[in-house]
């Protein structure tokens, strides 16, 4: 075996010497978290650009609607292939490097679709927004970091501790498109890239903090403990359920809930601003749709992660679908130009997502070992980010080819096909 794949068991036994001798778990947690919340208030103002101006961006170069979502499948398909390469890093080296290099990916990117809309290089653009979209999986991967050292019953609050402090960036970012862009014209680049300035630098950003203060490493830390370490509440770990009994059913409706939550919000998402730019409205005005969208996504993350704790996620998974249907059914019957109506459309989507990542990732979390965890989270992030960028892609050639309105009825009928796997599995559980 190649040396590199013992480094695990290597960084493990170091980590073991030192869970001894340094502070309680309990606390090693908090402070992994408050890294993670600040490393992830930078990496929500790095999304920013992607969800507010990747697809007009594509629009104004390409000239075309039916290809205006290619910039998001673009960003999502990087997202895809950075997951594997995000959960590989990980299991071999750890959370900290494992993420910290998906975040500089993400500020090249950036900076290289910059480069692309100042040179009118198409080519380039689309090899930028995949590189971008590394940016996206380590935003998405962060929330498995933070479950590493959480006790069971708290796994979905640290999820949801994780996802609620994008939102600060995640809102501000579309806020800041109008500035961005003056700044960007102000000093000779093409206004739409304004806020990829803006993600270039809060990707770098989020990188450094992760690469300065992410120790001891989460994931090597755990795997150094012989059980899974809740002293904080001074109950003493219950013995870890056999695979056999852990694995099903949970584990296919938590995948199947986080892929078709994807794919229905990047589709919706995507050809929001399109839509509201084809009847007239401006880029301020699909902005603030996107930032109320952005915080619907992650500020409700606390409650939610309550809910699962509390309730189940089998709950929790049911409210999602119903709230996806809702957003699909409001967003195709809303007019084109009323920024009020699609800002709860979109506040609804992003409600829903949020139902469906906390409950579909504490599933999954509670169904995978410790010891392959790493990797098969960075596998299930591959099909959620290839969900995003089939919607992605397919979501402007459903609306040229039809309209806006069966877009979002589309989404909304994809939503009730959760309703079936949710009733088999909780008639298993």
């Amino acid at each position: 075996m190649p040396r590199h794949e013992s480094s695990p068991v290597t960084a493990s036994a170091h980590q073991g010497t030192a869970a001894q001798a340094g502070p309680p778990v309990g606390r090693t947690q908090r402070r992994i978290l408050t890294v993670l919340v600040f490393s992830q208030v930078l990496s929500g103002v790095g999304l920013a650009a992607g969800v507010t101006v990747a697809s007009l961006l594509l629009q104004d170069m390409l000239d075309t609607t039916a290809l205006a979502g290619l910039g998001i499948a673009l960003l999502t398909a990087g997202s895809a292939l950075a997951a594997v390469a995000v959960g590989r890093v990980s299991h071999i080296r750890g959370r900290r490097p494992a993420l910290a290099g998906g975040y500089l990916v993400g500020a090249l990117g950036a900076a290289g679709v910059i480069a692309a809309a100042t040179f009118g290089s198409a080519a380039l653009l689309f090899c930028s927004l995949f590189l971008y979209g590394a940016g996206t999986a380590v935003n998405l991967q962060a929330r498995y970091a933070g479950t590493d050292l959480a006790a069971p019953a708290h796994r979905a609050r640290a999820v949801s501790t994780v996802l609620v402090a994008t939102t600060l960036g995640a809102v501000l970012g579309p806020n800041l498109a109008a500035p961005a862009g003056d700044l960007a014209a102000a000093i000779g680049l093409p206004r739409l890239t304004g806020l990829f300035l803006l993600s270039s630098a809060a990707f770098a950003l989020a990188a450094l903090v992760l690469i300065l203060w992410l120790r001891p490493d989460p994931l090597l830390l755990a795997r150094s403990l012989p059980v899974e370490p809740h002293p904080a509440d001074g109950s003493s770990a219950s013995p870890t359920p056999p695979p056999s009994q852990r694995r099903a059913p949970g584990l296919a409706l938590g995948v199947l809930v986080l892929v078709l939550s994807q794919l229905v919000m990047v589709a919706v998402m995507t050809m929001t601003p399109v839509h509201m730019h084809a009847h007239g409205l401006g880029t301020a005005a699909s902005g603030f749709v996107i930032a109320f969208h952005v915080a619907a996504m992650f500020l409700p993350s606390p409650l939610t992660g309550l809910l699962v704790d509390r309730y189940g996620p089998i709950v929790i998974v049911t409210a999602a679908a119903a709230t996806l249907v809702a957003a699909g059914a409001l967003a195709a019957t809303a007019p084109g130009d009323s920024v009020t109506l699609l800002t709860i459309a979109l506040i609804l989507l992003g409600l829903g997502w949020n139902f469906g990542l906390v409950s579909g990732t504490a599933l999954v979390t509670d169904a995978i070992p410790l010891d392959t965890r790493a990797r098969t989270q960075g596998l299930i992030d591959v099909a959620i980010a290839t969900a995003g960028a089939a919607g992605g892609l397919a979501s402007g050639m459903v609306v040229a080819a039809a309209s806006y309105p069966i877009l979002a009825l589309t989404g909304a009928a994809l939503a009730i096909a959760l309703l079936p796997a949710i009733i088999t599995t909780a008639t298993k559980r």
